[in-house]
């Protein structure tokens, strides 16, 4: 564990020397957050106009109104920005020949993977946390149901697991960076795709539907935690990782 750790300090600190985490951070951030703005400005107009029309008898919720498609803007920008992150954890070996280094090296190859998992996710974790004070500007001005609240966060960091297993499986069969981004991109669109396609009927509907990468997160949003969305997310995460560690093995041997 020492040694996952240890790769994974280092993996993040070379992401805080970069540039292109403090961007990338940076996009996330601003595009949340104008988003957030114009969400919460349209719930702010939609609450103005029912209290001048009481005899309606119509409430609005916060977390319905505004979060739920809060966190749903957050995850179409994690898609866009997730395989800029992950595309350069082991394309980079790669290209400057220092793979070869790791696979001759006493670390074990599913620490290695572990350790850059890990980075990439603490990274995106942190964007994500602070996204917080979303929350608690409404919880400031009014009232908040923070149940589905934090399971919302959950889920996303769920989401993000799987995002990034994969980016770094994509990251594991090229060298070339901008590729591994592009196939990143595929593959989670694919995965997200298949929840529209469920939305389409048909006899497949419910297969689609169980592969969805955003179905599942739905449950989150709501405050309900179900066994069944955690696993999903937890064996999305685990299958990119033992395909990127299936690959690594190969390229060892050749």
């Amino acid at each position: 564990m020492s040694r996952v750790l240890t790769i994974a300090g280092k993996e993040l600190r070379t992401y805080l020397v970069s540039p292109m985490a403090w961007v990338v951070a940076t996009v996330f951030l601003g595009i949340s957050g104008l988003l957030f703005y114009n969400i919460i400005t349209w719930y702010s107009m939609q609450s103005f106009q029912l209290m001048r029309m009481p005899h309606l008898g119509g409430q609005v919720n916060v977390n319905q109104m505004v979060f739920q498609p809060t966190f749903h803007n957050m995850a179409v920008t994690l898609l866009l920005l997730v395989p800029i992150v992950t595309m350069r954890l082991l394309a980079e070996e790669k290209k400057n020949k220092t793979a070869q280094l790791l696979f001759t090296s006493p670390v074990r190859l599913g620490e290695i993977v572990a350790g850059k998992f890990l980075a990439a996710l603490a990274l995106l974790g942190g964007m994500l946390l602070l996204t917080l004070y979303m929350p608690l500007l409404v919880w400031a001005y009014g009232s908040l149901d923070w149940g589905p609240i934090w399971s919302g966060y959950l889920g996303m960091l769920l989401l993000i697991g799987a995002f990034v297993a994969f980016g770094l499986f994509a990251s594991s069969l090229t060298e070339n960076q901008i590729i591994a981004a592009v196939l990143t991109f595929g593959i989670l669109l694919v995965f997200w795709l298949l929840g529209w396609a469920a939305e389409l009927g048909g006899e497949f509907a419910k297969v689609f539907e169980h592969l969805s990468i955003i179905t599942h997160l739905e449950g989150f949003l709501k405050g309900v935690v179900e066994v069944k969305d955690v696993v999903y997310y937890a064996s999305v995460a685990a299958f990119g990782l033992f395909l990127t560690h299936r690959v690594l093995e190969s390229n060892r041997w050749r």
